[in-house]
């Protein structure tokens, strides 16, 4: 039996609707993508890192990506997203498993590091930072163990619980223990996630204010939009999350 490991699972594909092929949109001349996989080696406890994709032709690239920059690739599911997780966790002997997709290039390691070993020495189901947000969007991150991520494979029903991964589990809260990471400040009015043109304006604008160097932290961040008030205004009218309302408006039983 392979040794479980701790592991970063990216969730990216190229198809995205509202801004196609962003996870391959240019910064300073790399893919988004380099900078979400650049951030994720940076957490200091993971062990393994994969890039979870679909077996949709377009998205060959990303294992290409995947390979050049030495992380494991995955190709599995378009829709079912959970069940494509699920089959990478197995197949890479992931345990517990970090979740964050590929529109976060402003991940910070720091936060991730300091829930990792939060989930390791308490004894939660699942630790996230969205439940009840207060760092900025962008800095989303997941923490749950393998069996948790198998019984959602098993127990979730609805299509909007096969997309985003983590639903069933906060819809299910009596079944799960989770717990609420939270910040010592509320950050969760400003938007560093790319989702929209207006998102890759910022993102593009911060790593050209920041060039050359490109794994500044969060309190970096924090003192450049301080520095340069207009950075918030970019994209100061696009909703958290806000792709997901299609979803859930769409939502049926497909299992």
């Amino acid at each position: 039996m392979n040794k479980k490991k701790i592991t970063v699972i990216i969730e990216a594909r190229t198809g995205s609707t509202r801004l196609p092929n962003k996870v391959l949109a240019k910064i300073e001349d790399r893919p988004m993508i380099f900078y979400v996989i650049n951030r994720a080696k940076k957490i200091k406890s993971v062990e393994q890192i994969v890039l979870s994709t679909t077996k949709e032709k377009n998205d060959q690239v990303l294992l290409e990506i995947a390979e050049k920059n030495g992380i494991i690739g995955f190709a599995g599911d378009t829709d079912d997203v959970l069940n494509r997780d699920y089959q990478c966790a197995l197949k890479v002997s992931a345990d517990p498993i970090i979740r964050i997709t590929g529109d976060c290039p402003l991940l910070d390691p720091n936060t991730v590091e300091d829930m990792l070993q939060f989930f390791l020495k308490n004894n939660y189901d699942y630790v996230s930072n969205r439940i009840t947000p207060t760092y900025p969007d962008g800095l989303d991150a997941e923490i749950y163990s393998f069996e948790t991520l198998q019984k959602t494979a098993q127990k979730a029903k609805w299509s909007s619980e096969r997309e985003l991964v983590t639903t069933y589990i906060t819809k299910n809260p009596k079944n799960f223990k989770i717990f609420n990471y939270e910040g010592k400040d509320d950050f969760s009015n400003l938007r560093w996630a790319v989702d929209q043109e207006e998102d890759l304006k910022f993102v593009r604008e911060v790593y050209s204010k920041m060039k050359p160097k490109i794994d500044f932290s969060m309190t970096e961040m924090l003192e450049l939009i301080s520095k340069n008030p207009y950075l918030s205004e970019i994209n100061k009218d696009i909703m958290r999350n806000e792709g997901h309302l299609k979803i859930y408006k769409n939502d049926r039983i497909v299992r």
